[in-house]
């Protein structure tokens, strides 16, 4: 990730790269893309977290 995201952003990322895929299922790349989305948006998520 080469900047830091908000959990909103991640997940904003996550919706419009799924929106555009909607029905049919992910090609291998595009699940390597959206499986690093997710590691972005966990990463937004602890960094957000209380200690």
């Amino acid at each position: 990730m080469a900047t830091p995201v908000t959990p909103d952003e991640a997940n904003e990322a996550i919706r419009l790269f799924m929106q555009e895929r909607a029905g049919r299922p992910l090609w291998s790349d595009e699940q390597a893309q959206y499986e690093q989305l997710l590691a972005e948006w966990a990463v937004a998520v602890h960094a957000v977290e209380p200690a």
